[in-house]
């Protein structure tokens, strides 16, 4: 297996001139394996770069207690709601992980934009974004890198099932946001709003199939 470096960030637990390094991955005939799926998704990010798209994910996840096996701060008596973006030691669990990572993210290099504390116990999210092409999937990679280094240092592990808790309790997802130049410009005439609405018309022809993959 050959591996080739992809993308560079510093590394907040060493410090110095320490590195940390994404790469993917390659047969010796340079042809890229079966579960390589960067390589296809950056043919897919190579095209239409005169449209300078920008993509933006934000990342739900859920802190969990190793012990229990459930998110920290979970009282199956208590209901969802008070905890989102909340404060005080009743409401915010996990904060010093989730701001931990933050500064982590920073100081690697990673292009993040936020945090938040989510609707249900131990949940969070952070964003990542705007970027362009596939650095958005190379900077979410090494966030979840980070976020799992800095749980394991704290005694959790980082949950991004979509249903980690059944019942009436939040998922965790990572949709995206997306637009081009002409969305957040205009072009001539032409407003960013009409844009935008061209491509949801575009999209709705496609909901079924999309609602399928999700």
């Amino acid at each position: 297996m050959i591996i080739k470096p992809r993308a560079l960030f510093n590394d907040p637990f060493r410090g110095n001139n320490h590195k940390l390094v994404l790469c993917d991955t390659y047969t010796v005939s340079d042809i890229p394996l079966e579960n390589n799926h960067r390589h296809w998704a950056n043919e897919l990010f190579e095209q239409k770069l005169e449209e300078e798209p920008w993509f933006g994910l934000e990342q739900e996840y859920f802190m969990v207690d190793i012990k229990t096996g459930l998110p920290i701060g979970y009282n199956p008596e208590k209901t969802q709601g008070q905890y989102y973006c909340s404060v005080g030691a009743e409401n915010a669990f996990g904060r010093i992980i989730a701001e931990k990572h933050l500064n982590a993210c920073i100081f690697a290099g990673v292009k993040v934009s936020g945090i938040n504390a989510e609707v249900a116990p131990g949940q969070w999210e952070y964003q990542i974004g705007p970027c362009v092409g596939i650095e958005q999937g190379d900077h979410l990679w090494m966030a979840r890198y980070l976020l799992q280094r800095i749980g394991e240092i704290h005694g959790v592990s980082i949950n991004i099932d979509t249903k980690p808790l059944k019942g009436d309790w939040n998922g965790s997802g990572c949709h995206s946001n997306y637009s081009t130049k002409n969305m957040r410009e205009g072009n001539g005439n032409k407003s960013g709003l009409m844009y935008i609405e061209e491509a949801i018309e575009k999209l709705s022809l496609k909901h079924d199939e999309h609602m399928k993959l999700y």
